[in-house]
């Protein structure tokens, strides 16, 4: 009993050790203390929007196309809305597609993947040969096509940047699979009995989550970027709803007289994607310090 005590309090210790390297390496990392600050301010403007807001994103009761004052930091657009507003309801449209969309992709991409890399053979190559095609073309191409075949609209638009994004991850879960199915955990867990489902449940999965971490969190940006885009282009949310590519896509006409109406949603849509670069430059360094130390103590 104190055998088992001391080494459940030995593998406490190093956990706990674990975790503090992780934050003094993310706090030693200026670029990432940068992108987490930026990004949990356009985060909490998400949640907060309803309180924050000083207008209705959609109300038209201003003088139109007034410039930045006291009343209106950030100036009113063609319609007579106050920019600010709309920017801060745009932030949670935003974030709800980059999250969604990637969440969406995550899971259906890492299933091909893992199915793909731990049986292989003939159910390798029919998805593999799908995933070859998609990748070759451009994800946002794809998710134009996506949007054309389902339609405009916010839940039209998270199906179809997830399924552009779907290649992505099961590439690098395929590539983590059959590396890890190799090991000799894996053969002892099938010795004793246990289902190909939980082998890639319990055992595959854990070992492959950092660099699937990783690029879903470059990914989010990406998702951003192209729901701005379609928005952008007039195929993505209601004309009526406030997002960073519509506002952007209304200033376009106007930047001769209304500079502010297409700088500014361009400058939201810049910092957060930039935020969300350095947190995954900064848990893609983390991950791979932690595989190393790990690896080395093996």
């Amino acid at each position: 009993m104190a055998i088992v005590t001391d080494t459940q309090n030995a593998d406490e210790l190093e956990v706990s050790a674990e975790r503090t390297r992780w934050l003094r390496y993310l706090l030693r990392d200026k670029r990432a203390m940068v992108g987490f600050v930026i990004l949990g301010i356009f985060v909490s403007m998400a949640i907060l929007a309803p309180l924050i807001a000083p207008y209705d994103p959609n109300a038209q009761a201003f003088d139109m196309m007034e410039g930045l004052s006291w009343a209106h930091p950030l100036g009113t657009d063609d319609l007579g809305r106050d920019l600010l507003s709309r920017l801060i309801y745009g932030t949670q449209i935003s974030l709800f597609v980059g999250i969604s969309t990637v969440a969406m992709a995550l899971v259906l991409g890492v299933f091909l993947g893992v199915v793909a890399g731990y049986y292989g053979g003939f159910l390798d190559n029919i998805i593999m040969r799908y995933i070859d095609l998609q990748w070759a073309f451009p994800n946002f191409i794809i998710a134009v096509y996506l949007v054309a075949v389902f339609g405009t609209g916010l839940f039209n638009v998270i199906i179809a940047v997830s399924l552009a994004f779907i290649d992505d991850f099961a590439r690098v879960a395929r590539s983590m699979v059959l590396t890890i199915k190799e090991e000799q955990y894996i053969a002892a867990a099938k010795t004793v009995g246990a289902s190909d489902a939980r082998i890639m449940w319990l055992h595959i999965l854990p070992n492959a989550a950092a660099p699937l971490i990783v690029v879903g969190t470059v990914s989010i940006s990406y998702a951003i970027l192209a729901e701005a885009g379609l928005s952008f282009l007039g195929l993505g949310v209601n004309p009526s709803t406030p997002t960073w590519g519509l506002i952007l896509a209304d200033g376009r006409s106007f930047i001769s007289r209304a500079w502010w109406i297409g700088v500014f949603p361009g400058l939201f849509i810049m910092l957060t994607v930039l935020s969300i670069n350095f947190v995954g430059d900064a848990l893609r360094d983390v991950l791979d310090v932690r595989e190393t130390r790990s690896g080395g103590s093996n």
